[in-house]
């Protein structure tokens, strides 16, 4: 038996900022032990709002209850600054999340960061908007 169980892989935070936005891209497992870079770069980016905020979930691998609330909570924050925040390539692990919980009635999601970065934030939350995913996510 091996004492050393197997560790997922850890979260990495990746940030772009095309004009007037902020692309925010964690990468691996967003959970109770990982979610602290996230969370840092989340409430950087509300301090100093951008005009819009992505978060770029396509380098997502697992994410848990922990990870959902710091989403939630940033996206109030980004509501109270004025700021929209959207989720962008949900990939196979955050649409079932979002609609288990029922957040999918509050968070706005988008196939692409694309998609994130140029359509209406405005629109009403309700679901992933299918279709043209490949490519998505890309980041520096």
């Amino acid at each position: 038996m091996d004492p050393h169980p197997a560790v997922g892989a850890p979260l990495t935070v990746a940030l772009r900022r095309p004009p007037g936005a902020l692309v925010v891209r964690p990468e691996g497992e967003l959970d109770h032990d990982s979610v602290g870079p996230l969370r840092e770069a989340l409430e950087r980016a509300v301090a100093v709002p951008p005009g819009r905020l992505v978060v770029d979930c396509g380098g997502l691998d697992f994410c848990d209850s922990t990870g959902l609330s710091l989403l939630l909570r940033a996206h109030a924050a980004a509501e109270q600054a004025g700021v929209p925040l959207l989720l962008a390539d949900p990939g196979p692990v955050v649409p079932r999340m979002l609609e288990i919980t029922g957040a999918d009635e509050v968070l706005t999601v988008r196939a692409t960061v694309e998609e994130a970065l140029g359509g209406d934030a405005a629109a009403r939350p309700g679901g992933v908007l299918r279709g043209g995913a490949e490519g998505a996510g890309e980041h520096r």
